[in-house]
């Protein structure tokens, strides 16, 4: 027997009824309280889904809301942005002039990197894209380190095996970046799965952007997280574009925010240029998914204001209007922090004008010490990938000394710029 629950139209001459009711189902795949209607209707879309914003453009708090820390936690959050700025732009220089091979900035991006990792738990896992410098620095990672990872020197994590900005600090919770798209993603995953079962208080925590919400990895990781319950945080940067392909090209649908709700995951888009939005709602993510075990999503919309890296111009495929439009003052993320900092007495153009000079100086410091190191031994390209070294390998090894050793007058000065020099091999 069957209860009708609504009708979809009133009865007009010549058209038909079709009726919403509840009925028993015994389909494994649908939900209990599903019900059923006797017209063909189909579902596109649905109302986008609001924004999360605490702070406008004029630097005041949206009335009824409050900040969700200390301004003195603002303060060291807007340090820290500001910090990564310089950085950003020393570096993208240097890359220019020959000294590193290979750099990306997170010029516009900067409160969705900060906030969000001064939200975490300092156990949390981070697996990051590779624009998420504040989510390190705020962490710890220093400014030498970052020269010499981006220099490719032997006592960086990496061992100098990795492209620039590709960084790692197992110390501080932060695994190490990798080129390809989203592979991050099923990671974090795994990590919040095991934190889950294992009934740690910590979350796996993935980052990644718009366009890499578009590989596959991305969906399989959000399914994974959704039927096995996994402690993970999924943390989408959505800046309007993937290399050169725009948002409107990239999804037909309500951005990514949209997908996890269709998986059956709590999920929130925050304005990712209100720094204390952003960290409301990674705080409100990381609370959730420890109390209830269960994944959450962040969608931050904000802007990637420069290219997509060095070898990237944005200028061949994007409106130089949009980019100004998108960096006035008190939409792009510094700058509104400065507001709220400004309207507290806490910070004026002369603490600003000293920030960014100790920055900067700090980066030229870290560059002569950096560039007077070594590069990890030659040998290193053999190791660290096998338990055991295979045959194969060792052969390669052994050709590459001897023919070394053939011809050392034109690899001499190369080589001493490696530890243990021709030794190293």
């Amino acid at each position: 027997m069957r209860r009708i629950v609504s009708q979809s139209r009133a009865a007009q001459p010549g058209t038909s009824f079709s009726y919403w009711y509840r009925a028993s189902s015994n389909f494994a795949g649908l939900r209990a309280d599903a019900s059923f209607y006797s017209e063909p209707q189909f579902t596109k879309g649905s109302p986008p889904l609001a924004v999360l914003r605490l702070v406008g453009e004029d630097g005041q708090l949206v009335p009824g809301t409050k900040l969700p820390c200390s301004i003195q936690d603002v303060l060291a959050m807007y340090k820290t942005m500001v910090r990564v700025s310089v950085v950003d732009q020393v570096l993208n220089s240097l890359q220019r002039q020959g000294r590193i091979s290979f750099y990306m900035t997170g010029t516009g991006e900067e409160a969705a990197q900060v906030a969000t990792a001064a939200a975490l738990g300092k156990d949390d896992v981070i697996w990051a894209q590779y624009r998420e410098l504040g989510a390190f620095m705020q962490r710890g990672f220093t400014i030498q380190q970052v020269v010499d990872q981006c220099l490719s020197r032997a006592d960086e994590p990496g061992k100098g095996r990795q492209m620039p900005v590709h960084y790692c600090d197992a110390s501080i919770g932060m695994q190490a970046i990798t080129s390809p798209l989203a592979t991050q993603v099923p990671q974090a995953v795994g990590a919040g799965y095991a934190f889950r079962v294992g009934s740690e208080p910590r979350c796996g925590v993935a980052y990644f952007g718009d366009g890499a919400a578009s590989e596959g990895d991305f969906a399989v990781a959000l399914n994974f997280a959704a039927t096995l319950k996994a402690q993970t945080i999924f943390i989408c940067r959505n800046n309007g574009w993937a290399i050169s392909t725009p948002a409107r090209e990239q999804y037909a649908g309500d951005g990514i925010a949209a997908r996890g709700i269709a998986y059956g995951v709590h999920s929130i888009r925050v304005d990712g240029n209100d720094l204390a939005a952003v960290y409301a709602a990674t705080k409100g993510a990381r609370e959730l998914c420890l109390e209830r075990g269960e994944p959450v999503l962040i969608e931050l919309m904000t802007y990637r204001r420069g290219h997509h890296s060095t070898s990237d111009d944005a200028g061949r495929y994007r409106d130089g209007e949009q980019v100004k439009s998108m960096s006035r003052a008190g939409l792009e993320p510094i700058s509104r922090t400065a507001l709220i900092l400004e309207q507290a007495k806490l910070w004026d153009e002369a603490q600003e004008e000293q920030l960014r000079d100790a920055a900067r100086a700090e980066v030229m410091e870290a560059l002569k010490i950096g560039e007077a190191k070594k590069f990890a031994p030659v040998k290193d390209m053999f190791e660290d990938v096998w338990a055991k070294t295979p045959p194969s390998l060792l052969r390669q090894r052994q050709q590459l000394a001897e023919h070394v050793e053939r011809h050392s007058e034109h690899y001499a000065g190369s080589l001493s710029k490696f530890q243990d020099g021709q030794n190293g091999l």
